[in-house]
């Protein structure tokens, strides 16, 4: 899909909006990891100030959704769910994604604007190479164990619920889809972003690099930094607050 989006849409299964607003300062869109649901970002609607609404995007193939399709790889992800945002694009918004939610965040940023949205006030980049660096990959491939292994290697899900078999029959379809996707993504990108960026990354991630992360700088002609912050490639599960903290102070400034 390549034209204008629509100005309107119904109720979405995509977006959890737990504090919805008409006229916030800020809609800021929320974009979880591989295999990730809405749930990692629910204590944001708590810490974030009431200027800035949170738009949780939750996927196919988990939560309410585990029976829907994923779709067939990361451009025609992006096109569904451009399509759902767009109405939302009516007030100021950003994106903050995370891993494989990165890609999917930049990529629907220049979709919502090439269809006519206006751009977005930041786009934040978490715990992804820049495009650049992509490399295609096999994780996807793996048997249930060897998934499982890569999921509590990345530290992301408790080893224990990796190991109960009907917690492994919920989780790992949408994990390996997921992973498909990202990992036979042909990183394109059609254009610069018109807006800051924003990169972070966690100092113990042995996925990222901060050179890669900093590569994120190519692909805007806007401003651009790179924040890091102790741990691994999950840096803010334990503490959302400081990240929340740094999200917060770039979308209710001018600094």
């Amino acid at each position: 899909m390549t034209g204008p989006l629509p100005p309107t849409a119904p109720a979405s299964p995509w977006l959890r909006r737990p504090r919805p607003d008409t006229a916030p300062g800020v809609r800021l869109l929320c974009l979880p990891h591989a295999g990730g649901t809405a749930s990692l970002y629910r204590a944001w609607a708590r810490l974030l100030p009431p200027a800035v609404e949170p738009v949780l995007v939750c996927p196919p193939g988990r939560e309410e959704r585990l029976h829907e399709p994923v779709p067939r790889d990361i451009p025609a992800f992006v096109d569904q769910l451009a399509y759902e945002v767009a109405p939302l694009c009516d007030r100021p918004w950003a994106v903050f994604g995370h891993s494989m939610g990165a890609v999917i965040g930049h990529e629907l940023a220049l979709r919502l604007i090439a269809g006519g949205a206006p751009p977005p006030t930041r786009v934040f980049v978490s715990a992804r190479e820049a495009p650049q660096f992509h490399r295609p990959g096999t994780v996807h491939l793996l048997d249930d164990d060897g998934l499982a292994a890569e999921l509590a290697r990345l530290g992301g899900t408790h080893p224990e619920l990796l190991a109960m078999p009907e917690v492994r029959q919920i989780v790992l379809p949408a994990v390996r889809e997921d992973y498909r996707l990202v990992e036979t993504y042909a990183a394109r990108p059609a254009a610069l972003l018109p807006c800051p960026v924003t990169a972070l990354y966690g100092t113990e991630d042995t996925e990222v690099t901060a050179a890669q992360a900093g590569g994120w700088g190519r692909w805007t002609d806007g401003p651009f930094e790179l924040l890091s912050f102790a741990g691994g490639h999950f840096y803010f599960s334990e503490d959302p607050g400081r990240i929340v903290a740094a999200v917060r102070r770039r979308l209710t400034s001018q600094d």
